[in-house]
């Protein structure tokens, strides 16, 4: 259905922490940002899923794709060039 874009900034404020000396996005940043980008005018409820398939640097270049809402649910992919690093999908609820 849609896709977006983002790039991991090197200086992400959860990567000191997450890990020293070897630092990867949280798949809380994942699903944030995840959110942030879905179709505008769904109503969101709620995450049904999560799978966290690869470990996501600085710098990366993230490309979220969004399936076509069914009634209940939103699908999500994110990929890091041709490699999956998470999915999952979001529950949906009725309009505003």
């Amino acid at each position: 259905m849609s896709a977006a874009r983002w790039t991991v900034p090197a200086d992400h404020p959860a990567f000191p922490g997450h890990f020293p000396g070897r630092p990867i996005l949280p798949g809380v940043v994942l699903l944030d940002e995840a959110l942030r980008r879905a179709p505008a005018g769904l109503a969101i409820t709620g995450l049904a899923s999560a799978k966290f398939l690869r470990p996501v640097p600085p710098g990366a270049e993230l490309a979220f794709d969004y399936g076509a809402p069914s009634a209940t649910a939103l699908r999500f992919d994110i990929r890091h060039g041709d490699t999956p690093v998470a999915t999952g999908s979001f529950r949906l609820g009725a309009a505003p």
